[in-house]
């Protein structure tokens, strides 16, 4: 017989479980919105309500955890301790740096580029506390900050960028050219100017001896002084056909000659590409039959890069005319003031085409 009252049992317990639930549940959504209508976020209670909740919270164990929301689980637990006599453990290690020095260390790095020994110096200076190089240091890592100090003049972009105006660099570049005794490796000099991107190329030769250097480099000074784009400093690679007295014509002049790192193109990047331009869009598309008509292909190049080419590292716009002095850094601005183009008006100019 009891086994058939069992389920009515388990049913009238479960709902009156089920109400209380709903009721705790409506009580703790209730305390919440009127939470967010205190003025202040922290509420102070006197001895008479600590003691009272202390009372009722005992009673309900570890569900407290999922009631409280007066004071933190963690604060009601220090309660309990002091109430019985325990005492709370001491923390070990160091204490937490203040947010206002952690604040102040990054923006020392910031503005000046010091490395954390001297980041620690001037905070000893200013007497914020006892800290540690260690420290110092793993607060510049947490906000993505190099703890070394910013050595030297700057990145190598940034002396690119100083030096525009009187820094050129030189390459070599070759071609297998034919000739009446077989086919041949030609060789030939390029010269580019950062800030104007102008070129200067030299005549070819089968043989880059240290005389033929040393004409080219008299021939490129006399070149840049004649286009009166200054020169103070030249940078290369470390190629053998680089000659002693190959820099010893430019240091004659007052002219440093700077070597660039071993086997790091992009340090000589501007002359790199464009002698990558040169024979992508001229060298490769011959069979050169000596000299002569190498010199004839590269020049008529030079032309067209020099008179026809919009440049994209200057803005899409043609390069200014040779010696005009008052360009300086910039190329020739767009003419807005131009009446509308007619297509008729459009003519295609060809260089380097068999003409019949």
């Amino acid at each position: 017989m009891s086994q058939l009252f069992q389920p009515l049992l388990f049913l009238i317990a479960r709902s009156t479980t089920d109400d209380l639930q709903k009721q705790v549940e409506f009580l703790k959504a209730e305390n919440e919105m009127l939470r967010k209508r205190v003025p202040r976020k922290r509420i102070f209670l006197n001895v008479d309500e600590r003691v009272r909740l202390l009372k009722l919270g005992k009673e309900l164990g570890p569900g407290i955890r999922q009631l409280i929301t007066i004071v933190n689980y963690s604060t009601f637990r220090r309660w309990v301790g002091k109430e019985s006599g325990k005492t709370e453990p001491t923390r070990k290690g160091r204490p937490r740096l203040a947010a206002t020095v952690r604040e102040l260390v990054v923006l020392i790095a910031q503005e000046t580029g010091w490395g954390y020994t001297r980041i620690l110096g001037e905070l000893k200076k200013l007497k914020v506390g006892r800290v540690s190089r260690q420290t110092v240091k793993n607060i510049l890592v947490e906000h993505g900050l190099d703890p070394g100090p910013k050595r030297g003049k700057g990145t190598w972009s940034d002396f690119l960028r100083i030096h525009s105006e009187t820094l050129w660099q030189c390459d070599f570049f070759s071609k297998r050219v034919w000739t009446i005794a077989g086919p041949r490796q030609i060789f030939a000099l390029a010269f580019i100017h950062l800030g104007r991107r102008r070129v200067f190329v030299t005549p070819a030769t089968f043989q880059p001896d240290a005389a033929w250097m040393e004409r080219q480099a008299r021939a490129f000074i006399a070149h840049a002084a004649a286009e009166h784009l200054p020169c103070s400093i030249v940078t290369r690679d470390h190629d053998s056909k680089f000659s002693s007295v190959f820099d010893q014509v430019f240091k004659d002049r007052g002219i440093q000659v700077k070597p660039v790192g071993p086997q790091a193109p992009n340090l000589n990047a501007f002359i790199e590409r464009w002698i990558q331009s040169l024979q992508v869009e001229a060298l490769d598309h011959f069979i050169v039959f000596g000299q002569e008509h190498f010199d004839f292909i590269v020049s008529q190049y030079v032309a067209y890069y020099h008179e026809h080419r919009p440049h994209q590292g200057l803005g899409n716009v043609l390069l200014p005319p040779p010696r005009d002095v008052s360009v300086g850094n910039t190329c020739h601005v767009e003419d807005t003031q131009s009446p509308p183009l007619s297509l008729a008006e459009v003519k295609c100019e060809r260089r380097l085409v068999l003409q019949r």
